[in-house]
């Protein structure tokens, strides 16, 4: 009987497949209800939420730690509250109309974006300062992403 040996390396390849794509999946957000969040994290939810519209919460898993995540709509535009399991908000990301932005972002993210059209900017803050701005862009029916500082200088992502 003639033994096979190629065969073992696909085999042993598919299963390797299997529990990387298993470690990943563990550590994507699944959806969650406001009374199966820990107390501290319902208190920030109801005081982000003020004069919002609760749109949905989540739960996800980044390197071993918890985070929940506020999806809101306020006066129609979209904020992202980013909570850790102790109540406390690590990043909020706030769709901002592009002429309330700084003219050195609308000047940046114009040129950035080239012939593509800028669809959504969202501010993104940490610690109670924006750190950057994030514009969508559709360039030839294609997304992509821009990312500038609150001084509209690039940064690389």
């Amino acid at each position: 009987m003639k033994r096979r040996n190629g065969l073992w390396p696909i085999l042993l390849s598919g299963i390797w497949f299997f529990s990387v794509n298993m470690a990943v999946a563990q550590e994507t957000e699944r959806p969650v209800k406001m009374k199966d969040l820990p107390a501290a994290v319902q208190s920030t939810v109801r005081e982000e939420s003020k004069g919002a519209t609760l749109r949905g919460l989540s739960q996800e898993t980044k390197d071993g730690q918890t985070f929940y995540e506020a999806e809101l709509r306020v006066k129609g535009l979209t904020k992202d509250v980013l909570i850790d399991a102790n109540g406390k908000v690590v990043l909020i990301e706030e769709q901002v109309a592009f002429n309330a932005l700084p003219p050195a972002v609308q000047a940046s993210l114009r040129k950035l974006s080239g012939k593509g059209r800028i669809l959504l900017v969202e501010s993104i803050t940490k610690d109670n300062a924006i750190e950057a701005y994030e514009a969508h862009v559709k360039t030839a029916g294609k997304m992509s992403e821009i990312k500038v500082g609150p001084d509209g200088k690039s940064i690389n992502q």
